[in-house]
């Protein structure tokens, strides 16, 4: 498959994640960020592990329990969060940082150089994230802010390491190992630190479905199978699809208002995209070789 049609399918993960904040805030009971990322993990990671019956081995499971905590369980609560504090448009302009974060843990973490040209288009398209903000229900709050902030670090630190950790095993199957242990790593705090459920509606479960399903198994397998095929900087570019598809949505659900400016900023995280592609792709994969790790012989 050409480049094209792995960055296309990679970009179609984050514009349905976009759907989050508008489901998060609509469709599912305030006040359980913990509960509701655990039911978002566990059960699609379950499935995925029932469908595939590919477990990790031995030697893999602290690496599956570290991603699946970068990649769900901090990042789905600290998104949770911030979604509940923040309009969904201030929520995605902090996650959009993740970009610029992944450029620099790449360097650290897999030896990619920082280009210019890839920081420039982050910045750019940072930019033109917030000016999709415009309006006056681009609120801060401070909880939320420092949520949305971690949510964006700990989503940066799974991609990269997402990249650099690379089993020899199936997009599904690598994406049911960190569903699964994050799930695992949320259920006891859920149980500990926040009240029962109250009895979910048809809505409630339907958003939960929807979050689960098609918004954790199938888009984190395009996402994952990306991360191994994609440079980590532009795989990270393409997570700023996200909050222009809130914000579309916003409009065309809410009834948000949407003016020149924010679509101007819509244009310019588009362009900035396109423009990430082109600046972060090297020769990712002498700098992949160097860093895919040797399977157990045991496996």
């Amino acid at each position: 498959m050409s480049r094209t049609s792995d960055i296309l399918l990679t970009a179609l993960a984050p514009a349905i994640w976009g759907s989050t904040y508008i489901v998060t805030t609509e469709a599912l009971p305030v006040g359980y960020p913990v509960t509701l990322a655990a039911l978002r993990a566990l059960p699609a990671g379950l499935l995925l592990l029932a469908l595939t019956r590919c477990l990790p081995p031995r030697a893999w499971l602290g690496r599956a329990f570290l991603l699946g905590s970068f990649n769900f369980a901090l990042f789905w609560v600290l998104l949770f969060v911030a979604a509940y504090r923040l309009p969904g448009g201030v929520a995605a302009t902090l996650g959009s940082l993740q970009a610029m974060m992944v450029i620099l843990m790449a360097r650290d973490w897999l030896g990619t150089p920082i280009r210019a040209g890839a920081v420039a288009a982050a910045a750019t398209g940072i930019l033109g994230v917030a000016l999709l903000l415009i309006g006056p229900e681009a609120a801060l709050d401070p909880i939320g802010v420092a949520a949305g902030l971690g949510g964006a670090a700990s989503m940066a630190a799974g991609t990269v390491l997402s990249r650099k950790w690379q089993p020899p095993v199936s997009a599904l199957s690598f994406t049911a190992w960190q569903l699964t242990a994050g799930g695992l790593v949320l259920l006891p705090f859920a149980l500990i630190i926040e009240p029962p459920l109250p009895p979910l509606t048809a809505t409630n479960l339907a958003g939960l479905v929807w979050l689960g399903l098609i918004g954790a198994a199938a888009t984190y397998a395009l996402w994952f199978r990306g991360v191994a095929r994609i440079e980590p900087g532009a795989v990270a570019m393409l997570g700023m699809m996200s909050p222009v598809t809130a914000v579309f949505l916003g409009w065309v659900v809410l009834g948000q208002s949407l003016l020149p400016l924010q679509g101007l900023g819509a244009v310019i995280v588009l362009a900035s995209v396109w423009v990430g592609q082109r600046a972060n792709r090297t020769s990712a994969r002498a700098t992949f070789a160097r860093h895919r790790p040797v399977l157990a012989r045991n496996v």
